[in-house]
């Protein structure tokens, strides 16, 4: 995911931001997953309430392959956290 052709010569001009951009947080934020800042991304990962296919992952230096892209969801716990916040149980469900 770091380089758009299968070449090695482009592998001289990868640098740290292209690194920085494969990161778990920073690709939640970019795929719309999160409309936040950043900062509350990397919580929310530490917090366990993000799952890379049926792993749960707490490390916000997560590197997200292209293969991993497309299984990036919430955990189930936060959804039932989310359905019952402040003893109000939600009405819309997807």
């Amino acid at each position: 995911g770091l380089i758009k052709t299968k070449r090695l010569k482009k592998c001289n001009s990868v640098n740290v931001k292209a690194f920085c951009r494969r990161r778990l947080p920073v690709y939640m934020i970019q795929s719309g997953m999160f409309s936040g800042p950043l900062s509350m991304a990397v919580k929310y990962v530490k917090h366990g309430h993000i799952r890379v296919g049926p792993n749960v992952v707490t490390d916000p230096a997560f590197l997200v392959t292209r293969t991993h892209e497309d299984f990036i969801s919430w955990t189930d716990n936060l959804r039932t956290k989310i359905d019952t916040y402040n003893d109000n149980r939600d009405d819309y469900k997807d």
